[in-house]
């Protein structure tokens, strides 16, 4: 893009222009947050869409969901490590390392594929209790996997050591993303009902849905387990602060447009929305009730899927290149422009 069409671009829009972020001040209770910046750009080879990506912090891996495979690189050295294939219209990855296992979400076939976190060695393919498995997370406390099925308005509970089905929850929504507190709850987003759903992840059961507003059409949920805030990327560029324990909403925050992934990093306190506009907006926690964003980094156009590195604070996206949109005619009213082949990539941003 040239350079005055950034700089047009930017001026519109408010969003920092330049190749780093805008570092905070430092102030009471707020330290300065360092620039981030892109650092490199990994090639992922094949075609195909793509969604979540999953960081493995202990055995320093990336998982990239990729069409119908995942891709897993080293987390450090950005090299592609190995894959696990015919994962069709994968969504996500949940990894288990008590158990040394890992999981993906298979939406086109609805099912999970579970495999050797070791060695990346398929162990089974379980069909799941619902239509379009997207989100998926591990419960520790339970040693369950929970798929969120975007087709059926449910959720399948999984044993992660054997495989089986032990459950499915209703949920009187379409869900989005989930996140855990390792302590037997789990809270999944209604994206059509712009509201949240706390789960009980021993017994089964789903607790009345609480509205977000002013927040719409949730997608990305982070959790910080100490504060016990819920940090959720919603459709209306905002990102929503809500008490995990009552389901208040503590206050929402300006992010940019097109959210699908949050993080959080509880060393640092920072919150993170990964945008499809090409920003990544970073908040800090000041207090419990308390935040301030406190940069706004310029990614790449479509990069709104994001893992947070804890160990080194490397944010990595995935993103590719897209053709115009052809013209819109009375078959296709809504026409969608096309991947351009080869251009599939990950993005590594380091502060």
């Amino acid at each position: 893009m040239p350079r005055v069409v950034r700089l047009l671009l930017a001026f519109i829009t408010g969003v920092a222009i330049a190749p780093r972020a805008l570092a905070a001040q430092g102030g009471p209770g707020r330290p300065a947050v360092p620039a981030y910046h892109i650092v490199k750009r990994i090639p992922i080879p094949g075609e195909g869409g793509w969604d979540y990506l999953t960081i493995d912090p202990v055995a320093r891996r990336l998982y990239v969901s990729h069409a119908t495979r995942v891709v897993v690189l080293d987390a450090d050295a950005d090299t592609i490590v190995g894959e696990i294939p015919n994962t069709m219209g994968v969504h996500g990855v949940a990894l288990a390392p008590d158990l040394g296992r890992g999981f993906t979400s298979n939406g086109r076939d609805s099912s999970v594929t579970i495999f050797d976190a070791r060695t990346l060695a398929v162990i089974a393919n379980v069909k799941v209790t619902g239509r379009n498995p997207d989100a998926i997370v591990y419960d520790s406390a339970t040693h369950r996997v929970f798929t969120f099925n975007g087709g059926s308005d449910n959720a399948t509970a999984l044993d992660a050591r054997t495989g089986a089905v032990v459950g499915t929850i209703p949920l009187g929504g379409r869900p989005e993303f989930s996140t855990v507190d390792g302590a037997g709850r789990l809270w999944v987003n209604l994206e059509d009902k712009s509201s949240v759903v706390r789960l009980n992840t021993r017994a089964l059961t789903a607790g009345a849905p609480w509205p977000l507003a002013p927040c719409e059409e949730p997608s990305g949920m982070a959790i910080d387990r100490a504060s016990h805030r819920l940090f959720i990327g919603c459709s209306n560029k905002l990102m929503a602060v809500v008490d995990a324990e009552s389901g208040r909403v503590v206050t929402t925050l300006p992010i940019g447009d097109g959210v699908d992934a949050n993080a959080f990093d509880p060393a640092t306190k920072l919150a993170y929305s990964s945008n499809g506009d090409g920003t990544l907006t970073i908040v800090h926690e000041d207090g419990a009730d308390r935040y301030s964003v406190v940069a706004n980094v310029l990614t790449a156009a479509r990069a709104r899927t994001m893992a947070l590195d804890g160990k080194t604070g490397r944010v990595f996206l995935t993103t590719a290149q897209f053709t115009p949109a052809p013209a819109q005619t009375a078959a296709t009213p809504r026409p969608r422009p096309a991947m351009v082949p080869g251009t599939f990539v990950v993005l590594v941003l380091e502060p």
